[in-house]
């Protein structure tokens, strides 16, 4: 079975959380028998064209970038090429040319939308693009949301309930993985972690409000845009417990995973629609600190079962989260394991590569009877 996944950006380009799903997928399903190809766009198209993780990543030239959608003139022969070889086709929204190529190609094979998030930033774009879009959410043969939490608090999912099909994002177990400490980090005093890609809406300015309220350290992993701005604002404060380490590699990321007291994660915005560091916090049986966005943060942690959910943008109960854990050890051991637990029951790239095969032979038999 050859699976075409389509969406605006991918790996070597870019690292992010669709990125890292669409990689999960292809990998996961690649002991069932699917032959993945994932198309997107690039300024280096013909260099960034590779052979990645036992797929192949090609690329059609970016042409323009307009409110986070990229453009290409290129892409539509491209899409009509590489449809025509395979027997599923495999969107991620929300990018609106695609929507468009969907129509202009019509390339006859059956389609899946795996539908990540709400259109969030651009609220005035999105309602010149809300027709195209419920035209094409209702065109395709499957539709799957991440989580039940986000199924139920869409607006947009709201009108495609009766033939919405919930995959919950997998990622590999890691947790055997080596470690390596980064160099002079000492573990000795109990701190907290947060992972991820330094963006608008993770939160982390209310983490660092919430970090004159506790007495450890903070370990902030990763770098993005609002870096720059964060660390200034930490050494103007004096936020001594507050320590920036930048992006590392994946042995001294697994080595902090494995030492922190609890993952925190106070993301603010629902672009954060789904949290896949807490699924890596849970993989390594960590506790977790999230907050209440009705998305797949407070489904991946479970409040009082795998960790505590408080409200966003609240850097007090962000505080009073991470002082419990602090103060009772145990019970943040005993979420912990229970994380660990649904990590192994839920979100395993087997599991999900199985359910997204089983959706694929699905749609090839309704499509030959």
């Amino acid at each position: 079975m050859r699976v075409l996944h389509f969406f605006k950006t991918y790996w070597p380009d870019t690292f992010g959380g669709i990125e890292r799903t669409i990689d999960a997928i292809a990998r996961s399903t690649s002991p069932l028998g699917v032959e993945t190809t994932v198309l997107s766009l690039s300024r280096k198209p013909r260099e960034r064209s590779v052979e990645f993780h036992g797929h192949r990543a090609v690329k059609a030239r970016l042409d323009l970038d307009v409110a986070s959608t990229g453009l290409s003139l290129g892409a539509l022969g491209q899409f009509a090429r590489e449809a025509a070889k395979a027997d599923i086709v495999h969107y991620h929204f929300p990018w609106p040319y695609m929507d468009a190529a969907h129509f202009l190609v019509r390339h006859g094979k059956p389609s899946v939308v795996t539908y990540h998030s709400d259109i969030i930033k651009q609220r005035a774009l999105k309602h010149v693009y809300a027709p195209l879009m419920q035209r094409f959410l209702g065109s395709v043969d499957a539709l799957v949301a991440t989580s039940p939490n986000y199924a139920a608090s869409s607006p947009v999912l709201a009108r495609h309930r009766d033939r919405l099909e919930i995959i919950p994002i997998g990622l590999e177990d890691a947790a055997d993985a080596d470690e390596t400490l980064p160099e002079g980090m000492e573990t000795g005093r109990p701190f907290f972690l947060f992972a991820g890609v330094l963006r608008y809406y993770k939160g982390l300015d209310v983490l660092l409000d919430a970090a004159r309220l506790v007495p450890c350290d903070i370990v902030i992993l990763g770098a993005g845009p609002t870096e720059d701005h964060l660390r200034r604002r930490a050494s103007a404060e004096g936020l001594a417990n507050v320590r920036f380490v930048g992006a590392l590699p994946d042995r001294e990321k697994v080595a902090l995973m494995r030492r922190c007291r609890a993952f925190v994660f106070p993301s603010t915005e629902r672009s954060e629609a789904f949290g896949l560091a807490l699924v890596e916090a849970a993989m390594f049986g960590r506790p977790m600190i999230a907050t209440e966005l009705d998305t797949g943060t407070s489904y991946v942690n479970a409040h009082g079962e795998t960790g505590l959910v408080v409200p966003p943008n609240d850097a007090p109960a962000l505080a009073a989260a991470m002082n419990e854990m602090l103060t009772d050890p145990d019970r943040a051991r005993r979420w912990g394991e229970a994380g660990r637990q649904r990590y192994l029951h839920l979100f395993t790239a087997a599991t999900m590569g199985q359910r997204y095969h089983a959706l694929y032979m699905r749609l090839l038999a309704e499509r030959e009877r």
